[in-house]
């Protein structure tokens, strides 16, 4: 099976000093990116750690598919103690900085402590620079990326950067690489705030060598360069006509399921504004979209179709033009678009100005900076929620993305397994509920009985392409066959390093506390979750109260006890 190379990088900011350490073992096992991470954050960040003390750690890395140029491998990934969710999460973020990372040579990097000033730390196969930048202090991300460019001679693939809102330590703070993408969901930016380090640059030649199949890795580039798939033209947007119908979508803080005004924000309108051909790292399938509006200038990276929910349908706003706004400026700020949206629509809900555009563009300012209101709502929702007097619309302190359970009753039973909660891309069930698959994978929206098995299998799958590292839209691409030559092990070997992330992942949670009841903590009632929560338990080899046989738990150590 191949995996990561190198050893681990340990960062301590509070006492700047550095270590490597040999992980040949963890890599050999987990693969790399979040099963590398995984590993690390379950056996060295205590169990009863604080999110934003100085005992969280957060693990940067990537897989040894970033060491090749194959379609649907510019992306990596990042674990930590998330202070939105008080769970272990991993973030996947795409964009460019998977090479730079990769060329440093080391498997993972780890960063602890707290630093008493605000630094930026820079990253070298041949050590780590620790540099004082007061002057950056509440800096927005492209300011950021500037200073890095005009000082240090490095691009902004280069480059993991919080804005003000991580400083602030705003719950759902996000981590922004290449200007535009993001460790998004989460809070680990935070994290980051929590640390003082207001940035890191990767670079280096030291790249490990990691041989592939070169005729795997021809065939997806091929594959991802002539495919006809819409995302091309509309990226995850192109599925909101189809979600709208079928009344999947989060509307007006999530009280209706379809939105009226969705012409006006959907597909149609990305394709109408997206002015160039957008991708990631060597990706040949190229489903970026980057949007201009003509008559004021504005450029973005987006909307992806998560954040057209948030500040679109869920906040009643027809205005592409206005969601674009929304979408860059949490950029700059260094916010998850989908948390930073559901909360404002929180706020809208509670005070009766859904559609105030000008209000939703304060507001997300003073999330940011915790000013005023701003500063109940940077918390989140599950926090927030009962001083603004609105239902709680989060799953395990973390707000909701589309494909509503709702209707699409499996994704709705998947929310409740997930170890990060409300995130839709932990086991992606609804491509077979609307269905986004061939017909004979597809599956009935109604129900949750029986699909408990389907759900295994694809976070599972999903746990190992985030380890991999390989994008979730390599789906239409992949077989059993062709994981099996990517990563030259068996399928069902495969799986079994899936199962053991999420294993390890629920393992974490059960020593906080964390047991079924969170699971069936869903704000909307589904018929026979209790029932098909015990048979996904079962199937898992796990406990009825939803927690993991210590014993079940291989290569666990005892740092959290």
């Amino acid at each position: 099976m191949i995996h990561g190379n190198g050893p681990l990088l340990s960062i301590d900011v509070g006492d700047r000093t550095t270590t490597e350490e040999d992980i040949d073992d963890v890599l050999q096992s987990f693969i790399g990116g979040r099963g590398v991470g995984t590993k690390l954050a379950h056996d060295r960040i205590p169990f009863d750690a604080d999110p934003l003390g100085p005992a969280n750690r957060l693990v940067f890395a990537t897989g040894p598919l970033q060491t090749s140029q194959m379609s649907f491998t510019g992306r990596m990934n990042c674990t930590g103690l998330s202070p939105l969710t008080d769970g272990l999460l991993s973030s996947n973020a795409g964009g460019f900085m998977s090479r730079p990372f990769a060329d440093t040579g080391y498997g993972a990097v780890e960063i602890t402590g707290a630093s008493d000033e605000l630094v930026g730390l820079h990253v070298r196969d041949d050590g780590v620079t620790f540099e004082s930048v007061p002057d950056l202090e509440e800096a927005e991300t492209d300011e950021v990326i500037d200073y890095i460019e005009d000082e240090h001679d490095l691009g902004m693939e280069h480059t993991a950067i919080i804005g003000p809102a991580g400083e602030n330590e705003v719950r759902f703070a996000s981590i922004i690489t290449s200007e535009s993408r993001a460790f998004g969901r989460g809070g680990l930016g935070a994290v980051l705030g929590s640390k003082n380090i207001k940035f890191l640059t990767f670079d280096g030649d030291s790249r490990p060598e990691i041989e592939l199949e070169d005729d795997v890795v021809d065939a997806v580039h091929q594959e991802a360069a002539t495919s006809d798939s819409p995302m091309k033209d509309a990226g995850t947007v192109s599925v909101s006509s189809y979600a709208n119908a079928v009344q999947a979508v989060p509307t007006k803080y999530f009280e209706e399921l379809s939105y009226d005004g969705m012409e006006s924000i959907g597909s149609s309108a990305v394709i109408d504004h997206k002015y160039k051909k957008g991708t990631c790292s060597s990706c040949a399938f190229a489903c970026k979209l980057p949007t201009k509006d003509e008559e004021s200038g504005l450029t973005t990276e987006g909307p992806e179709w998560e954040t057209v929910m948030a500040f679109g349908s869920n906040a009643l706003v027809d205005d592409f033009v206005e969601i674009m706004k929304a979408n860059q400026r949490c950029d700059e700020l260094g916010l998850d678009t989908i948390s930073c949206g559901d909360t404002v629509s929180a706020y809208l809900a509670a005070n009766d100005e859904f559609g105030n555009v000008d209000l939703i563009h304060e507001l997300v300012d003073k999330i940011a900076y915790r000013e005023e209101e701003g500063d109940l709502l940077a918390e989140g929702i599950d926090r927030a929620h009962e001083e603004l007097g609105v239902e709680n619309w989060t799953m395990k302190g973390m707000e909701f993305a589309a494909h509503d359970g709702r209707t699409l009753n499996g994704q709705g039973l998947s929310f409740a397994t997930s170890n990060r909660g409300a995130d839709h891309m932990y086991a992606e069930v609804y491509n077979y509920e609307y269905p986004l698959v061939a017909p004979n994978e597809a599956m009935e929206k109604e129900g949750v009985a029986g699909k408990s098995e389907k759900i295994i299998e694809l976070e599972n799958l999903n746990a190992l392409k985030d380890s991999g590292v390989l994008c979730k839209f390599s789906f239409s691409n992949m077989s059993e066959e062709r994981y099996e030559a990517l990563f030259q092990a068996d399928y069902d070997q495969l799986m079994d390093v899936g199962s053991r992330i999420v294993e390890m992942e629920r393992h974490f949670h059960n020593k906080r506390g964390k047991d079924r009841a969170d699971d069936e903590a869903l704000p909307y009632d589904l018929e026979g979750l209790s029932a098909e929560l015990s048979n996904y338990y079962d199937l898992r080899g796990w406990n009825d109260d939803g927690t993991v046989p210590d014993e079940t738990v291989g290569g666990t150590s005892a740092a959290g006890d």
